[in-house]
């Protein structure tokens, strides 16, 4: 799906071609010129037949995507581990405010502790949308074999350090996902103030008004009991994100913005 932007070239049935001038995702509706300077037409991208230049529909998405992509991101890695890149990992952890939940996508060795960063690979329920990689924002309707496509174009030699075998990771995952698809996900972050770290994995759902998780325990995924010390965690370091200039990003209100921290 392209982006939808002030600038872009469009094709109306009863109009011809013309330039949106504004904008509004949250209400479906554009401003677009076509071809009077002074006067823009409003069009409801729910109900006008409004196309890109090339002939691509433009259709407004009525349903907003969920305000957690981890869902999304654990039916790409399923899928991704059944296509032979089974060493690609999905760590998820909160935020310290805990208004929001972090997702970072790994490959190669699987090292929980010491985890590789590429650009884009990594982000938050904050700021998912904004994602490089992902292009949540242009996208945010991709179905799972799309955003696999997604991430192969964009990073291929990332991507490509996946290729290879870990079957008990994978199997655990398939468990995992068969467990809590659509609705919930899991946190692998714990700290040691938190207390001792439970017997079972984590569970949390990925949208408001879903009920607290009632399925079975499920466990930690293979290998992690080596990283315990004295039932905490070895470390909390890995819960953190690589320094980037949004680092010191304001929020609307003027405050530090909660992207990354």
């Amino acid at each position: 799906m392209k982006p939808i932007a002030p600038g872009t070239v469009i094709f109306h049935r009863h109009r011809g071609y013309g330039v949106i001038t504004a904008v509004n995702l949250l209400t479906g509706w554009i401003s677009a010129r076509f071809g009077n300077e002074m006067r823009a037409l409003d069009l409801n991208l729910s109900t006008d037949e409004v196309q890109h230049a090339d002939g691509e529909p433009i259709l407004f998405r009525r349903t907003p995507p969920d305000p957690m992509p981890h869902a999304r991101l654990m039916g790409m890695v399923r899928q991704l581990h059944r296509a032979g890149y089974q060493r690609l990992y999905l760590y998820s952890w909160p935020k310290p405010s805990g208004l929001h939940w972090r997702w970072h996508l790994f490959a190669g060795p699987r090292n929980w502790m010491e985890r590789p960063w590429r650009e884009g690979w990594y982000g938050s329920g904050a700021d998912y949308i904004f994602n490089p990689v992902m292009g949540w924002g242009d996208s945010p309707g991709e179905t799972t074999e799309e955003l696999a496509s997604t991430l192969a174009q964009f990073d291929p030699t990332g991507l490509a350090q996946a290729l290879g075998r870990d079957e008990d990771h994978t199997l655990w995952f398939e468990t995992v996902c068969e467990a809590l698809l659509p609705d919930y996900t899991f946190s692998l972050g714990w700290d040691k103030h938190d207390g001792p770290i439970p017997d079972s994995l984590p569970i949390i759902p990925i949208r408001r008004g879903v009920p607290p998780y009632a399925g079975p325990p499920l466990p930690w995924p293979p290998g992690w009991a080596k990283l315990w010390v004295a039932t905490h965690l070895a470390s909390t370091t890995a819960t953190l994100l690589p320094k980037t200039k949004t680092d010191a990003k304001k929020g609307p209100a003027g405050a530090p913005s909660d992207a990354v921290r």
